[in-house]
């Protein structure tokens, strides 16, 4: 963009003229001035837990820090369903799911006292046993839908937020019993049941991070998010595997409001912020952060 300032008609045209130039200007700035270009739910739960484990990994991007052998397992059976959702079969769907945690290198996976090799590679066949069981527990009767995304991976802006923000929806799906509608869907491995309700506020966040890219690209109203765990462990009494959570869009108007003003503050945080301090008591990063913070490695 080129904006002259000379040869005015008036006093009036050079006055709308400055103005059109200092909101250009203003617009630079702005977009310059935050150290990330969008918050994602991760990152802005990460942030809220241990600024410095968050400005290694979103601003310095710097992605050293293996992953528990469960988030290693979640993440297969992640791909297992993608391929399952977007026309595979089961079989080759778990295959590829298999194949994928397979090729997680060791050095990516936390393997806590299991030291020595023998211990991991024990340790890695615990692991695939793990997922097999859990995929096989989901695709057995797996919920069915009629899709319109798998993994959707989407940025968009909020209103009255300086950022935007950026979300990936495991599905989007046409809502029952809501024509013309859709809903989103999330997939959790887990070793027990949580208790997610409305009122959880982690569950909440989630869905609207989700929401707002969601119907941003599929310009179709967005009813429901709609989250399924995958209990990983066999229920000894024989009940289902899989739990089901629904949370109603519709009746989170206020929460969309904090939602923002929590956006809001963020972004007006790390634009402010002069040092980034550790969290020792963050049960993920805390030991890690408060020793780069000892030894200076992160400015």
């Amino acid at each position: 963009m080129s904006i002259s300032l000379c040869q005015p008609r008036d006093k009036h045209h050079l006055r709308m003229r400055l103005t059109v130039y200092c909101v250009y200007v203003s617009s630079k700035l702005t977009k310059k001035k935050y150290p990330i270009p969008y918050w994602s739910y991760s990152s802005l739960t990460t942030y809220l837990r241990n600024p410095l484990a968050w400005y290694k990994r979103y601003v310095e991007r710097v992605y050293d820090m293996p992953s528990s052998p469960a988030a290693a397992v979640g993440r297969a059976g992640h791909v297992a369903l993608e391929h399952f959702y977007g026309g595979l079969t089961a079989a080759a769907s778990t295959s590829l799911g298999l194949e994928y945690l397979r090729g997680v290198p060791d050095y990516e996976i936390a393997f806590g006292k299991a030291v020595s090799r023998r211990a991991q590679a024990d340790k890695r066949r615990a692991m695939e046993a793990e997922y097999l069981q859990a995929i096989g527990f989901y695709l057995a009767r797996p919920p069915r839908h009629k899709v319109f995304g798998v993994e959707f991976s989407g940025i968009a802006p909020v209103t009255g937020a300086p950022l935007p923000v950026k979300a990936i929806s495991d599905l989007v799906i046409a809502s029952r019993g809501n024509p013309g509608c859709i809903d989103i869907v999330d997939h959790k491995f887990v070793d027990t049941f949580s208790a997610l309700r409305e009122d959880k506020p982690l569950f909440v966040l989630q869905a609207l991070f989700n929401y707002c890219t969601v119907s941003a690209e599929f310009k179709k109203p967005v009813k429901r998010f709609i989250v399924y765990e995958c209990r990983k462990r066999e229920n000894r009494d024989g009940s289902s595997q899989l739990r089901r959570y629904v949370l109603e869009y519709d009746t989170l108007a206020e929460e969309y409001a904090v939602f923002v003003r929590l956006l809001n503050d963020a972004s007006e945080d790390v634009r402010t912020r002069r040092s980034f301090l550790p969290n020792p008591t963050d049960l993920f990063d805390g030991a890690h952060s408060f020793e780069l913070y000892r030894m200076g490695l992160v400015s």
